[in-house]
């Protein structure tokens, strides 16, 4: 069986290889150029099994993350479409106040829903990307038609707090996997909607 050997020669001479030349694959390249090490396994029958992904993650327990995060995502897209609809079709004495809040929220959860598909493709998985995939995967309640104030402000609170269900569980698995950067992410979505279901129940109250 014969070796092969990837090196840049940064720090060596080819010369220092001459008394094993004969035994030897010699490629002159980066061992962190990915597209060169599939030529090289491609061209020398090399095969190789790998167990984490290129950021050193996991692959087994980052694909329960993917699943998990595109959960999350999902839910995320409907309580964004919830929002949307309680800013448009709010009405009474609260309007002015409450038209601003939902906007407010609406974009707050629009820029969550990018970083979780941003963090989904980080750890090589995919996206869900369509509204069906979204319902099947939803467990919140869509809110249709509400105009009351209170009801509006009572369906996000259900809402979040399923949310921050879903993010608990993602922050346990991505503790046991190291996964630092979901980790972090889902410590301050979970902080910000703690302090946001608070002031939403005081102003129920």
């Amino acid at each position: 069986n014969s070796v092969t050997i990837l090196d840049d020669l940064n720090t060596g001479k080819i010369s220092n290889l001459e008394s094993i030349k004969e035994k030897i694959n010699f490629v002159n390249g980066d061992i962190r150029d990915v597209d060169l090490l599939k030529d090289i396994c491609k061209e020398f029958k090399i095969y190789i099994i790998m167990t984490t992904n290129t950021i050193g993650l996991n692959l087994k327990e980052t694909s329960v993350l993917t699943n998990q995060l595109n959960e999350l995502l999902s839910n995320f897209q409907i309580y964004y479409q919830n929002l949307r609809g309680l800013h448009w079709n709010i009405k009474g004495k609260n309007f002015f106040e409450l038209h601003l809040k939902f906007e407010e929220l609406y974009t707050d959860s629009q820029e969550k829903i990018d970083l979780i598909a941003e963090r989904i493709l980080t750890l090589e998985g995919v996206p869900l990307h369509t509204f069906s995939d979204y319902m099947a995967q939803s467990k919140i309640r869509v809110g249709k038609n509400i105009s009351n104030d209170e009801k509006a402000i009572g369906l996000i609170i259900e809402v979040i707090t399923t949310l921050l269900v879903l993010e608990r569980h993602i922050l346990e698995t991505a503790a046991t996997a190291n996964d630092e950067g979901t980790n972090s992410m889902m410590s301050d979505f979970i902080a910000e909607q703690e302090k946001t279901v608070w002031m939403l129940k005081a102003w129920l109250s």
